[in-house]
């Protein structure tokens, strides 16, 4: 695998931004690993990270450049600071960022696929949000999408003053529901249209301070005709649950057999 620290510049938020990217390599004699890499053009994940994060921290907290070496796929990592994947009401346009620029700046950059069938999403926390408002939102763009541990009751103005300053500041004082940024929403818009439709994993620990959420979510999902995959087992927010459920995610995942997306 190769292990790529990329800053460029964004148009969309005006300033120098990175992402962190893993890219398959075909290798016979690197001891302790299997790389593998099929065609081309690579399949693509884009793997989300949380609140408090940044683009390197699921390289820093779990083995994901190991898990993903014998599938032949790319895992671009962006950088949103602790934007919620939106169009800040006071703040930078992070939402247009993932949503339009960051996967033709990436292609640009790197030989990755921009067929449907071979893009998928995925984040923990505030990440598990974008991912699943990103699938949603573009279901042509993307053919599965997960989230783990998920914030995904963006409804719910918080309690907590530091939290609610970030809420803020991400959605100002007008309502989530029953917008773009409502995964509710977004959800009943996905599954009454005659398109496509992404698949669907959810995840979260029973200890988890969100599990209440994502109850909430998996009912609204299981109420549709998605594809939909949901697991829960004892756990909290935090990475060893993390590290374990993203293998269950490469592993559910509709990887292609074969690559050859020229």
């Amino acid at each position: 695998m190769a292990l790529i620290q990329c800053h460029f510049f964004s148009e969309t938020l005006m300033l120098s931004t990175s992402m962190t990217v893993i890219l398959p390599q075909q290798t016979k004699s690197q001891i302790g690993m299997n790389n593998v890499k099929k065609g081309d053009r690579h399949p693509t994940l884009y793997l989300l990270h949380g609140m408090s994060d940044d683009d390197s921290i699921w390289l820093r907290r779990t083995s994901i450049e190991r898990y993903v070496a014998s599938l032949g796929i790319a895992v671009v990592m962006p950088q949103v600071h602790r934007s919620s994947y939106t169009d800040m009401a006071y703040g930078n346009r992070y939402w247009t960022f993932l949503s339009e620029e960051l996967p033709e700046i990436a292609r640009s950059f790197f030989p990755l696929s921009d067929l449907r069938e071979h893009n998928y999403v995925a984040g923990l926390s505030m990440g598990g949000y974008g991912a699943l408002k990103w699938a949603l939102s573009k279901p042509g763009q993307f053919a599965a999408a997960a989230s783990l541990s998920g914030g995904l009751n963006r409804a719910k103005v918080p309690e907590d003053p530091a939290r609610l300053r970030d809420y803020r500041l991400t959605f100002g004082d007008e309502p989530v529901t029953g917008t773009a940024n409502d995964l509710f929403w977004l959800l009943e818009q996905c599954d009454k249209s005659d398109g496509l439709k992404p698949k669907l994993y959810q995840c979260c620990g029973t200890e988890d301070f969100l599990y209440e959420d994502n109850l909430l979510f998996r009912d609204a999902c299981r109420r549709t005709n998605m594809d939909f995959t949901y697991e829960e087992e004892p756990g909290t927010h935090e990475w060893g649950y993390w590290d374990r459920k993203i293998q269950d995610v490469l592993a559910w995942l509709p990887l292609p057999e074969h690559t050859n997306a020229e």
